[in-house]
């Protein structure tokens, strides 16, 4: 009998035996073991933890498009380069369309592992204090950070803290998000007191406390909590490892996968090449790597002018990458949309843009423009089996919701301290904010988080809570194979309720028969 996927697969936990490889994932499949036999020692504990980072490995979340097809796409950031993904970027999106099933399913395995986790490993005698702690605070962040993008994604959502017996969890209504939102911002506060401030090198990819305090703080400014926001900010600010990197571009430098990690990161989901092709490895990077076929612009034409052997433009190109150990295999799928990608339309002396996107390459000019920030064309990052980190958390976002949550709550006074030192590795010469009205400070940082934070997954979410997506959408231009403007209505703000969900689980619709609008 089929059941909800809120109650199916209900954890069986992958024993995996811990190698000495640099990620605390990389490690070999051994067997099955059920809840019933596990937790027995500190070495079982973690081994279930690490079964909570491998589910942020799958496709609907942070491996593939995933989470990204509703954090990045259908904003002004980022499109597809042809005419593909058009339900979800053109907002063709209704119940069984583009619903986000699939990300639904993946979030709520997330909050069922982490619930069983929670209940065995609370009050574990046969665990050492240290890692008892650890393994605690891992869950109830990994559950947290499950609801939060749930309550982001469709709102009211079915709830549960613990696991339920299956006939209550197939007939589950909708809870409040304000009510699921009150009650895992005080779970961060436990996961913070419980987590370490930092982890050696083999652990690198875990959630620490300040990971903790960066999903809090989103929360408070999500609901317009501005005082815990701007504490839950400074918190991380002043009393963290955490610092803003001299260079913008070193932030998201992956092309040597032994140095990864820098001190701007909060958390990240580690991906690490695979030998199998499994769930260690992103294939994300390949929508942001072009495509030798696209490229260059010209492609097909043969230069006469430093070309002996007659050789077209693309097989230039594809000669001088492999020169420096690179190739052009992706999909060229994500790219950025005409208006962002135009520096005309940034600060001329916004350093930022050079670093965020490329039209150029190799004295090639290139058919489409992409995001620098995103792509690694070298071949030790193949195709399909890539090993960049999903950058979730960095300190400068923290920056930019402080001097938001500031600004909200006392004007831009004390808040240009916060932005000013974000744009103060930006721009050359430097160009600090002042004079601003609190309005134009709250319209100024529209932008400004837009420049620096694009493609990585907070324009949609923040143009939501802005008010203003509907807006943004239908000014910005967009390419001729999509019309997203044209589709977008107040409803599109939150994903229906999975069609699937719904045949399962009719109660569903009880506290709302119109699905957010979509019936």
């Amino acid at each position: 009998m089929k059941k909800s996927s809120l109650i199916i697969n209900i954890l069986v936990i992958t024993l995996l035996l811990i190698s000495s490889c640099d990620s605390f994932l990389e490690e070999e499949p051994r067997g099955l073991l059920t809840t019933g036999n596990f937790y027995n020692n500190d070495s079982e504990a973690i081994l279930a933890s690490n079964g909570l980072y491998r589910i942020l490995h799958r496709g609907n979340l942070y491996r593939t498009r995933g989470l990204d097809n509703y954090l990045v796409n259908g904003t002004d950031v980022v499109g597809p380069s042809r005419n593909v993904n058009g339900n979800i970027h053109n907002y063709l999106i209704n119940e069984g369309v583009a619903d986000g099933n699939g990300n639904w399913g993946s979030l709520y395995e997330l909050v069922r592992n982490s619930c069983d986790i929670i209940a065995r490993v609370n009050e574990n005698a046969s665990l050492s204090e240290g890692i008892r702690d650890q393994v605690l605070g891992e869950a109830l962040f990994m559950r947290a950070l499950a609801y939060y993008h749930l309550t982001n994604l469709w709102g009211n959502v079915p709830y549960f803290r613990e696991l339920l017996p299956l006939n209550e969890l197939a007939t589950l209504e909708r809870f409040s998000k304000d009510l699921i939102r009150t009650d895992i911002k005080a779970d961060l506060d436990e996961a913070f007191n419980l987590l370490p401030s930092t982890y050696g090198d083999s652990e690198l990819g875990r959630a620490t406390k300040w990971a903790a305090k960066a999903l809090q703080a989103k929360l408070y400014l999500f609901d317009e909590e501005w005082q815990p926001a701007l504490n839950a900010c400074n918190e991380i600010i002043n009393n963290s490892p955490h610092i803003l990197l001299d260079n913008f571009a070193d932030v998201f430098d992956q092309t040597d996968i032994s140095n990864q990690y820098n001190l701007e990161h909060i958390f990240v989901v580690d991906f690490t090449t695979d030998p199998v092709i499994g769930d260690l490895d992103t294939n994300r990077t390949d929508d942001y790597n072009p495509r030798l076929r696209d490229e260059p612009l010209d492609r097909n034409s043969i230069p006469t002018t430093n070309n002996p052997d007659g050789l077209a433009n693309w097989q230039l190109l594809s000669n001088a990458l492999g020169e420096l150990d690179q190739d052009m295999t992706g999909y060229g799928w994500a790219i950025p949309l005409p208006e962002i990608a135009n520096q005309a339309n940034w600060d001329p002396d916004d350093l930022r843009y050079d670093a965020t996107i490329v039209d150029e390459y190799l004295g090639f000019q290139l058919s489409f423009p992409y995001y620098r920030k995103n792509w690694n064309l070298n071949n030790t990052s193949p195709r399909e089996n890539h090993s960049e980190n999903y950058i979730v958390f960095r300190l400068a976002d923290i920056y930019l919701m402080a001097a938001e949550a500031e600004n909200e709550l006392n004007g831009p006074n004390a808040a240009y301290t916060y932005v000013n030192a974000v744009r103060a590795r930006a721009f050359e010469p430097d160009k600090p904010w002042s004079g601003l009205s609190q309005q134009e400070f709250r319209e100024s940082m529209y932008d400004e988080r837009k420049f620096e934070l694009a493609a990585e997954g907070h324009r949609k979410m923040d143009l939501i809570r802005w008010g203003i997506l509907l807006d943004v959408v239908r000014a910005v231009e967009h390419r001729a194979w999509n019309n997203p403007g044209a589709n977008i209505q107040e409803k599109h703000v939150l994903l229906p309720i999975p069609q699937q969900e719904l045949l399962l689980n009719p109660n569903l619709l009880n506290t709302d028969p119109t699905n957010n609008g979509y019936r």
